[in-house]
């Protein structure tokens, strides 16, 4: 049975994903995977977008504003997960902060799985969060998005880090 072709995400269904399970902010680095979700999230009353430099201080960011009562998600790009391994380890991991990552797969290739990716960074994503023991899914189109509340509740109860994968840049 052929596999259906990944699909842009709508940047509406995320943010309405997100708000269903209480996100009050996004905490992000520029990012041109999720462009327009990340502009969808700016209009947005409901739910707060703050712009970091790293991914480093993004995290330490959503942990405190997590422990101040808020409900963060981190959106950023693979290029940062590797960047802030260390600061996932210490504050989501050992810190034991519920952190739900949307992770964005730039120049993922939309004709194979991201395992299996010619591209090294999308390769090695989903490996590095078994790694780590981090719950994870790949959102690869509309059908997906149910996911995302379920990793981000799955974060909460499990005090850690979970990552939705977006697969295709967002629309």
């Amino acid at each position: 049975m052929p596999q259906t072709p990944p699909q842009s995400v709508p940047a509406e269904l995320l943010v309405e994903a997100l708000r269903s399970c209480g996100v009050t902010v996004a905490v992000t680095v520029p990012d041109t995977h999720q462009r327009t979700f990340l502009a969808r999230l700016a209009a947005d009353p409901g739910i707060r977008l703050l712009t970091c430099s790293t991914e480093d201080e993004a995290c330490a960011l959503a942990a405190g504003l997590w422990i101040g009562g808020e409900q963060p998600v981190l959106v950023i790009q693979h290029a940062g997960l590797y960047a802030s391994v260390n600061t996932l380890r210490g504050v989501a991991i050992d810190g034991r902060v519920p952190t739900f990552y949307l992770i964005g797969l730039l120049s993922r290739e939309p004709d194979r799985p991201p395992r299996a990716s010619a591209r090294s960074m999308v390769r090695y994503c989903e490996p590095l969060l078994d790694v780590f023991g981090i719950p994870h899914a790949l959102i690869d189109g509309p059908d997906d998005v149910p996911e995302i509340p379920r990793l981000v509740r799955l974060s909460r109860e499990r005090r850690g880090p979970t990552a939705a994968l977006i697969g295709m840049p967002t629309c």
